[in-house]
């Protein structure tokens, strides 16, 4: 039985849509049309750093690693990826576009030693794992703000999150707490936003497909040295399908819609200083199913409503010719949902977070001894976080807060680059805890190598829902200790002929003791140690201009302390993309495959106890294309699932079938 009726939904959802996409249009028309009377104006808009299609004929793929890509997460420095030690994917927003991928999440399911799975259609949870860690030991930065949702066992849905806005994604592996405190155990998703630069640009899409699914967004930027914004809206709408897999008799449609701004301002009055605010916005509605043990997940009349409010503002100093650098920022993130039953309100949580953050770091070099140059960085962190949830069986308003110090030095001697970190963290609920990191990186140039290595440490402290509770069926366990996490790695990366292949292979091993782990209606550490290892191996090829082919296949065998295999975390998964630009940059055509093999789920029999299911491997294969007609408009086509296949990614949760999409963008 549906909710809502599929017309109105949708009716509502487009209204939602749209008007988003009209707001940004209005704060774009003007400035926008007086630009496009300029011919210098529009070869601006078209350049490389936003062109899409057209530039994909001469531009590498996202994990292609080039000596000038710079990554911010792996040392909280700009830092070039030859220099970095760690094991390190980036995803440009060009490729995101090339590619059609709307949802953060589907991008991330083509960078190794990431597992990815959601229970149900668009829009429902999404949950990340990294080199076999649990979703809650996977820390989410977006523009400098944290959000994982103390509300939601310390861990960040992704499922809302559209790429629009999107610069880049920087995947950062392996144990990072040394840097970035608890929550970092698996590694660093950083989701960096675009920056406003050039002249007045506009840019709307607008795109439709199966399922009544609507989505579009609407953009407008300007920058030049002293000032830059950027202001935009988007949103998806869709029908949906059951989250209960169909296969068990559920043929109700969910469905989802999503609609949000957000924007970035950056001023600079002088060469000396800098201030930089932005604010992000989403509220969704999403129509999900039950679940009961013995049964899985089950047709209902289940929603949730949400919104997400996350903003940050910082000023920077630079000295010394602007070796010597102040930051000052203070974020914030507010994340609730309502869960309604036959639209009656059953519960409510809300997940707070407020960071301040002092950090420092200082470049010299020392050309008379070894010919270094050296960087060293201090930071300080405070963070108070609040969980509060109501509903009839518990009304909960808890807290904690943590103050971190961080020092982390960076030495580049010649070709050769060691990075060392460590942080101390004192909390009000655990005991003190210090966490360290080491790398290294070493450059051949004669032939186009790096070798690179890393060991650190990391802490996962107990989320309040784990220690509260939430539900009448969880109960909290005030007497959980934190999570702690050893890891290493070992890599390769290989350039040949000009960087048109490029070889990644990476060997890592984690353990982490006293697991958190569920336990019949509670939680419980886990005595001993649970070992995670595995192979991580990329390769890019462009064999001629306009033709890219890249591959990826990871590894991972991952148990507990008990020799259970880690669930959700397939052995085997691998990706293969290719992209071919061509009719001098304005065609377009992108393959991409998916493969997840086997991995094994939790079952609950009626008294929730547990019981190991495997679920099948699978192949996925999507298509899609793009036409550019001038230089102002482009039309594109994709068709996701290409073959229908059906399978599941978390027991008893439906997949979506083949689905189409064609949309149109217009920018000047």
């Amino acid at each position: 039985m549906l909710l809502f009726s599929s017309t109105s939904f949708h009716r509502h959802a487009r209204r939602q849509v749209l008007a988003g996409c009209s707001v940004a249009a209005l704060l774009a028309l003007a400035p926008a049309v007086a630009q496009a009377q300029s011919d210098q104006a529009r070869n601006e808009a078209a350049a490389p750093a936003q062109a899409g299609a057209a530039g994909a004929a001469s531009a590498l793929p996202a994990d292609v690693i080039q000596l000038d890509t710079i990554s911010v997460t792996a040392n909280t420095t700009p830092t070039d990826l030859s220099k970095v030690g760690s094991a390190v994917t980036v995803i440009s927003g060009e490729e995101l576009q090339r590619q059609q991928i709307r949802f953060v999440p589907d991008a991330l399911r083509q960078v190794p030693g990431l597992a990815v799975s959601r229970s149900g259609p668009v829009g429902k949870q999404t949950q990340v794992r990294m080199r076999g860690s649990e979703a809650n030991q996977t820390l989410v930065i977006i523009d400098g703000v944290v959000v994982n949702d103390p509300a939601a066992g310390s861990e960040y849905d992704l499922t809302n999150l559209l790429t629009d806005d999107v610069d880049r994604i920087e995947v950062l592996r392996g144990p990072q707490s040394a840097l970035y405190g608890s929550d970092a155990v698996g590694g660093v998703i950083n989701i960096v936003t675009k920056k406003g630069s050039g002249k007045p640009r506009f840019s709307t899409r607008i795109e439709g497909g199966s399922r009544q699914t609507i989505n579009g967004a609407s953009s407008v930027s300007y920058g030049d040295e002293r000032f830059n914004f950027v202001i935009g809206a988007n949103g998806f709408s869709t029908d949906g399908f059951s989250s209960a897999d169909r296969r068990y008799g559920n043929f109700e449609n969910d469905g989802y819609r999503n609609a949000g701004g957000y924007t970035k301002f950056g001023f600079s009055p002088s060469e000396y200083l800098e201030f930089n605010v932005m604010g992000r916005y989403t509220k969704f509605f999403n129509k999900t199913d039950g679940y009961a043990g013995g049964v899985g997940a089950y047709d209902d009349n289940s929603d949730t409503k949400g919104e997400q409010v996350f903003g940050r503002a910082e000023a920077k100093l630079k000295l010394l010719d602007g070796r010597w650098n102040h930051t000052f920022a203070a974020t914030r993130s507010d994340q609730n949902n309502e869960y309604r039953l036959d639209r009656l309100p059953q519960s409510d949580s809300r997940g707070t977070v407020s960071r301040y953050e002092y950090k420092t770091d200082l470049r010299f070099d020392t050309p008379s001894f070894l010919d270094a140059t050296h960087i060293v960085t201090f930071a300080a962190q405070h963070k108070d976080e609040r969980y509060r949830t109501n509903s009839a069986w518990s009304n909960l308003d808890q807290s904690m807060a943590s103050t971190g110090l961080v020092g982390q030095y960076q030495g580049t001697f010649r070709n050769l680059t060691l990075t060392a970190s460590v942080r101390h963290d004192n909390n009000d609920i655990f005991k003190d805890s210090t966490t360290y990191r080491f790398t290294g990186a070493y450059r051949i140039d004669e032939t186009g190598t790096k070798l690179r290595a890393s060991y650190g440490t990391g802490v996962k402290n107990p989320t309040m829902m784990e220690l509260y509770g939430y539900t009448n069926t969880y109960r909290g366990n005030p007497n959980l200790t934190p999570e702690k996490a050893r890891g290493w790695d070992v890599g390769v990366d290989q350039e040949l002929w000009g960087q048109r292949v490029v070889l990644n292979a990476t060997y890592f091993n984690q353990r982490i003791t006293d697991l958190i782990t569920g336990a019949g209606y509670t939680s419980v550490n886990m005595p001993g140690t649970s070992a995670i290892q595995g192979a991580e191996l990329g390769l890019t090829v462009r064999p001629i201009d306009g033709l890219t082919i890249a591959g990826s296949y990871t590894y991972s065998d991952g148990k507990d302390a008990t020799g259970i295999e880690l669930v959700r975390r397939p052995r085997n998964i691998a990706s293969l993309n290719v992209n071919y630009a061509f009719l001098e940059g304005k065609a377009n055509v992108n393959l991409g495959v998916i493969y997840n093999g086997k991995q094994t789920d939790w079952a609950y029999d009626v008294f929730y106890n547990r019981e190991i299911v495997t679920l099948g491997a699978y192949t996925l294969v999507n298509l899609g294309g793009s036409y550019r007609i001038n230089e102002n408009a482009e039309l594109y086509v994709k068709v996701d699932n290409l073959f229908d296949k059906r399978y599941q990614e978390v027991y008893t949760y439906g997949v979506a079938g083949r689905t189409a999409t064609l949309g149109a963008r217009i920018t000047f």
